[in-house]
């Protein structure tokens, strides 16, 4: 075991790293690029037992672990789950000479089990990728969870739920979704949030749920289309005609009223149906049939626009998306993220896509992040793009000034796209 090295460059954003490799020459070639990059402690093991001990032994945890995946005794998976089990949790490079499947598959199990993941890469260890990793450390805090105080839930009910739908507490926040060719806003997705007056939000995969389960989900999903289709008329009539995304539930598919209160509520806010799409998942559409096949259909008559959303997480079929009147299919974000990085995730995204062009769908990515997975979408041939790269979820009082930045950066993206073959 080395000592620190004490060569400290301010604009780094990784302060110390621990290396574990069992090859003492993979873990000077990677010492000699992590120095060069200017990261300000570096600590090495030559394996799983060796690092623990050094973790232990150490007042403050390394800022982030670099670690291999064949070692004697310990392997590199065996080592994440004792790092995770002895709450030893800062973010992690996968380094592997084993093939890239392996290394991503690695990265997903680190991910599940709450770690960050800063990226995997193959040996030796390019200086290339090893600083964009160190990059994308600094686009966030890098914390080590075992001194993060657990923040309580906020603890909701029924009741309480439904009393906040009942006084329009539960709002309404817009995420853009631009033009892959472009960079153009062409619409947005309505998001319910709910915010209790001095108190934290309530995360939304905390009350959706519990609507779901206690009957409220009609209510609050028709309280989020009221205000979404409230924004959307006041935007037309500003001269900013933007198409308005809607999530419904598969509970409410069954609900044969549905598509008149639907059809009262844009006739209300003077908005027709054509700028509106309502999403549904791809696990509720597998289960459409009888009345909830009825409902969709009976709103593709009227005009609306159908997207199959989280495209990818369950077990659609060719047939299953012909037997329902789709206009749209929207990628999940877990084969979007990082697909610049990982050719089987763009195997099966170009096949999507694929699929999509013969079904004549438009087709929309979310989680977009990076500009990496931006251009390769372009060179995809997707059609409109969503994710943090492009904007947050916002509330509607501070999309103009979004939108105002977003204008600086169109030239970027045009030219992205202008490269991208038609």
């Amino acid at each position: 075991m080395h000592s620190p090295v004490a060569a400290r460059v301010s604009e780094c954003p990784i302060g110390s790293l621990l290396i574990i490799d069992d090859s003492s020459v993979q873990r000077a070639h990677t010492v000699g690029i992590c120095r060069s990059l200017g990261v300000g402690m570096i600590y090495e093991a030559g394996s799983g037992a060796q690092a623990i001990e050094l973790i232990a032994s150490l007042v403050a945890p390394p800022a982030l672990i670099i670690v291999d995946l064949e070692m004697p005794e310990m392997d590199g998976i065996e080592l994440i789950y004792q790092l995770k089990q002895r709450q030893y949790m800062a973010p992690l490079i996968v380094a592997s000479g084993r093939e890239p499947a392996l290394i991503q598959a690695v990265e997903a199990a680190a991910r599940n089990l709450g770690f960050r993941v800063l990226g995997g890469m193959q040996k030796p260890v390019d200086p290339g990728a090893l600083s964009r990793a160190f990059a994308r450390a600094g686009q966030g805090e890098v914390i080590v969870e075992a001194d993060t105080p657990k923040v309580p839930e906020v603890e909701i009910s029924a009741d309480l739920l439904a009393r906040a739908v009942a006084a329009g507490m539960v709002g309404v926040h817009y995420q853009p979704k631009v033009d892959m060719r472009t960079g153009i806003v062409r619409g947005v997705e309505a998001l319910a949030r709910w915010t209790r007056p001095g108190l934290d939000a309530v995360a939304p995969d905390r009350f959706i749920p519990l609507a779901e389960r206690e009957g409220l989900i009609y209510p609050l999903t028709l309280s989020v289309m009221d205000q979404a289709l409230a924004q959307a008329a006041e935007w037309n009539a500003r001269g900013l005609r933007l198409s308005m995304a809607i999530n419904l539930s598969p509970g409410l598919l069954d609900h044969r009223s549905l598509v008149d209160e639907v059809l009262a509520l844009v006739a209300r806010h003077d908005v027709q149906p054509n700028q509106v799409v309502l999403e549904i998942t791809e696990t509720s559409a597998v289960a459409c049939w009888g009345a909830a096949l009825g409902v969709l259909a009976r709103l593709r008559l009227k005009g609306f626009g159908l997207s199959i959303d989280d495209y990818g997480t369950g077990f659609s079929s060719m047939q299953q998306l012909s037997r329902i009147p789709f206009t749209e299919l929207k990628i999940d974000r877990s084969f979007v993220r990082g697909v610049h990085q990982r050719a089987n995730l763009r195997v099966i995204l170009q096949s999507a896509l694929d699929m999509a062009r013969q079904l004549d769908l438009v087709t929309v990515a979310e989680g977009i992040e990076t500009i990496e997975d931006w251009r390769l979408l372009q060179e995809c041939g997707c059609s409109t793009g969503q994710g943090y790269f492009i904007g947050r979820p916002m509330p509607a009082g501070e999309f103009p000034q979004w939108l105002k930045r977003h204008q600086g950066v169109l030239h970027t993206l045009r030219w992205a796209a202008r490269r991208s073959p038609a």
